[in-house]
């Protein structure tokens, strides 16, 4: 039997950043030779050698944290913040900062492959060369929490610690924006001394072009002196306070109807466009990742100035504002009236409406009939969350096998899960009529086990 300090070869990563390992082969009652069990490792890269401190064990694959190193990967770096590393107390928020940012994008590439290969048996036709960006300070948006920790006097704000409900003490993060990391200590001396110390759960962070939004969560209604001391803080550190008292749509400004607050917005200066936003609002984490996403996905699409373009999972229109400017109509659809309204808007405030349409529309129950209702559109651009579009792929795979419809030349998904994406291109491809032309990633989070993908289907 194998002990848990064997000298074990990593062979791969796997979604959770884990050193990937097999144990050697064993020998059955029978004599003949089973296959060693499955061993992931914290903390290890491929190609290096290494013991591992088991923690988990079950009958075909264990768990456990690197104990020694005897041969280290070419792709290991220093991590570039204090709080990295498999110690107790460390932030969970990065999972990969000891592994080079280009091996990274590669380790996502294999993830991508992998998924559409095992779970589709789709296989694209030609990769995509991976975009990247800034490893650090690009984090735009994050929910920070917030606990006050009586017993040592002080408040934790920061993300929760590896497997851990507790808050990490984290005084800088080097993955936000440097002016954000360095409002960490004044942030936590904020809270400490306000009345409802004890009542403030979470701060979430939008930073937009030149606006940087602060929203606090709070249980109980702010007292006139915190509420003071939020005015006094964002004077002093050009923040926007908003106030959270329950769920998301509750967020309003800590002072409402003052005229002159700059409004939080992102731009995409190669179409001309302004995009306001509520610090609430889902938009992209990475601002640099998001512009050139933007751009390669209105390249790969291709849309003709007399053409009609159907943006499925639209948003406030990240995709179908940019899309307007090359098309002659934008059908965005979305499964919520107030971001359809907020889409409009977004429209109508850069001179867009004429070439926009909006609606709203459950996109995880669509069927055939949705589709063809939705009109014909010789491309298609799909955003959707993690969940994926498997109601919209089988929809195209049903109406492919009716026949009678005419369906896009083109369809670019945008993929923030390889899982779900894998799952909706067998459908497209071994159902719907389509080949998998070009796949790639987008490192929208580096440091991150997260895989953000894209992926081009033509009509076979």
């Amino acid at each position: 039997m194998s002990s848990g300090f064997d000298w074990l070869e990593v062979e791969s990563l796997d979604l959770e950043a884990q050193g990937v390992a097999r144990r050697p082969n064993t020998e059955g009652p029978d004599g003949t030779a089973l296959p060693g069990k499955v061993v992931f490792i914290e903390g290890a890269l491929p190609g290096e050698r290494v013991q591992v401190s088991v923690s988990r064990k079950k009958n075909n694959w264990e768990q456990g944290q690197m104990s020694a190193l005897a041969r280290e990967s070419s792709q290991r770096v220093r991590p570039g913040c204090p709080n990295f590393g498999l110690h107790a107390g460390a932030c969970g928020g990065c999972k990969m900062q000891h592994l080079h940012p280009a091996a990274q994008v590669a380790v996502k590439q294999r993830v991508l492959e992998d998924n559409l290969q095992h779970l589709a048996k789709v296989k694209p036709e030609r990769l995509l060369r991976p975009i990247e960006g800034p490893a650090w300070g690009y984090r735009d948006r994050a929910r920070l929490s917030v606990r006050w920790v009586a017993k040592k006097g002080t408040v934790l704000i920061g993300f929760h610690e590896r497997k851990s409900r507790y808050v990490a003490d984290m005084q800088v993060c080097p993955v936000l924006p440097a002016r954000v990391s360095a409002m960490l200590m004044p942030l936590r001396e904020l809270i400490g001394g306000m009345d409802q110390r004890d009542r403030l759960p979470q701060i979430e962070l939008a930073a937009g072009d030149g606006v940087t939004a602060l929203v606090l969560r709070h249980l109980e209604p702010l007292t006139p002196a915190d509420q003071q001391r939020l005015r006094d803080f964002g004077a002093a550190h050009d923040v926007q306070w908003w106030l959270q008292p329950k769920g998301p749509d509750t967020a309003h400004p800590l002072d409402e109807g003052v005229l002159g607050q700059p409004v939080l917005a992102y731009r995409l200066p190669e179409y001309g466009i302004t995009m306001p936003f509520k610090p609430t609002d889902f938009t992209q984490v990475n601002p640099h990742i998001n512009r050139v996403l933007v751009d390669r996905a209105l390249r790969l699409l291709d849309p003709q100035p007399g053409e009609r373009v159907i943006d499925w999972f639209c948003g406030l229109g990240n995709f179908t504002l940019p899309l307007a400017t090359r098309a002659a109509q934008v059908l965005g659809i979305e499964g919520s009236e107030v971001l359809v309204a907020r889409a409009r808007e977004n429209a109508r405030a850069n001179g867009l409406a004429a070439k926009t349409r909006f609606e709203a529309r459950n996109l995880f129950e669509v069927a055939p009939a949705d589709l063809q209702g939705a009109g014909v559109a010789r491309r298609w651009l799909i955003d959707p969350p993690r969940e994926g579009a498997f109601a919209i792929a089988k929809a195209v795979a049903d109406l492919h096998a009716a026949g009678g419809f005419e369906l896009p030349q083109r369809i670019v998904y945008v993929s923030c899960n390889p899982a779900t994406l894998a799952r909706d291109a067998g459908l497209l491809v071994h159902q719907g009529g389509y080949r998998c032309s070009l796949a790639g990633v987008v490192n929208m989070f580096p440091h991150t086990a997260h895989v953000e993908s894209m992926a081009v289907f033509d009509r076979a």
